[in-house]
């Protein structure tokens, strides 16, 4: 099976690459702006027929779409998340022998749903900011294109190459850079929301499992599992040896053995981050429409069920091995 991979130089993309390169029934070409691309091309720039006319040239029978983007202003997100996504269907479409397409969407065009409840791929979209609103933009350009098509709404990634940017690329150069300083604080944003985290290389085992499947629609990736934010983090500094504060903003100083049983609120103020929760705790009350997101969890059936995907790298594993990777950077 020939396939063309968009977006390989992203966090997701890397993995994504990487699992399809191991597999030796699947011919590989990857698309992109960089050199090491296959085939030159800006999506945010190029037109539908310049693509079209690799498309046919290529000939693949599966394009996988890992481009976009996560941070910038209103202008990238829409480009890269929005725009992008229009000239890669149309392109399909033109192009000889129309291929299947795998999208990579975002949790974020849920925006806020009811706490302690998994949220389904029939949940209606609410998003908040550019981001999410671009995200769900490109998906509901997918759907409508007539395509043989597949989106797979990830939830909070994390793993190893995770962005600096992360909350967990974040805190692990904190920590880095505090063990070094021999410095007894780091400094994050509030850490009382959940989300479900899901390790990168088991999206990239998802993103290659919609491939060769007949799955259409929007589909699920994430754990299944809500964790505090705090919990999380508690899991990266416990990798990491560092003994002193977590200093959250409009939080007091917490110590590592507080963080993982710390309370508080069910709400992100100011913040989108990633959380954790107790077995049989569950948050009152509905998120408010245009406030940060307290609470994500997938309801991940469709997956497991139309891709024969589950799970399998804990949260601890994922969180050491961004230790280790952060550890180990020159």
């Amino acid at each position: 099976m020939r396939v063309l991979l968009l977006g390989a130089d992203g966090f997701i993309g890397r993995r994504v690459t990487d699992r399809l390169l191991m597999d030796q029934e699947l011919q590989v070409a990857v698309l992109g702006r960089r050199d090491s691309a296959d085939i030159r091309f800006d999506l945010t720039t190029g037109s539908p027929g310049a693509l079209a006319r690799f498309l046919d040239a290529v000939a693949p029978q599966v394009v996988i779409n890992c481009a976009g983007a996560t941070y910038g202003s209103s202008r990238t997100l829409i480009r890269a998340n929005t725009l992008a996504v229009a000239t890669v269907c149309e392109a399909i479409r033109r192009s000889r022998e129309p291929a299947r397409l795998v999208h990579v969407g975002s949790a974020a065009e849920y925006g806020p749903v009811p706490g302690g409840v998994p949220v389904s791929e029939q949940a209606e979209p609410r998003p908040v900011g550019p981001y999410g609103v671009s995200k769900l933009a490109g998906t509901e350009l997918v759907l409508a294109s007539g395509l043989d098509a597949a989106v797979l709404r990830v939830f909070d990634v994390v793993g190893p190459g995770a962005p600096t940017a992360s909350l967990f690329g974040r805190l692990a150069e904190g920590l880095r850079r505090a063990l070094e300083r021999d410095e007894h604080q780091v400094r994050m944003p509030d850490l009382s929301g959940y989300r479900d985290f899901v390790d990168v290389r088991d999206v990239a085992r998802a993103i290659q499992a919609a491939a060769v499947s007949a799955a259409t629609g929007v589909i699920n990736v994430g754990s299944g599992h809500a964790v505090r934010a705090r919990d999380a983090a508690q899991l990266l500094v416990r990798a990491s040896g560092f003994e002193g504060q977590i200093v959250e903003e409009n939080r007091q100083a917490l110590l590592p053995a507080q963080l993982a049983g710390a309370g508080g609120d069910h709400h992100l103020p100011g913040h989108h981050l990633p959380g954790h929760r107790p077995e049989g705790h569950r948050p009152e009350g509905r998120a408010v429409p245009g406030e940060p997101v307290p609470w994500r969890q997938a309801d991940v059936r469709t997956a497991r069920d139309r891709l024969g995907w589950r799970t399998q790298v804990p949260l601890e594993e994922s969180l050491g091995d961004v230790w280790l990777e952060t550890a180990c950077r020159v």
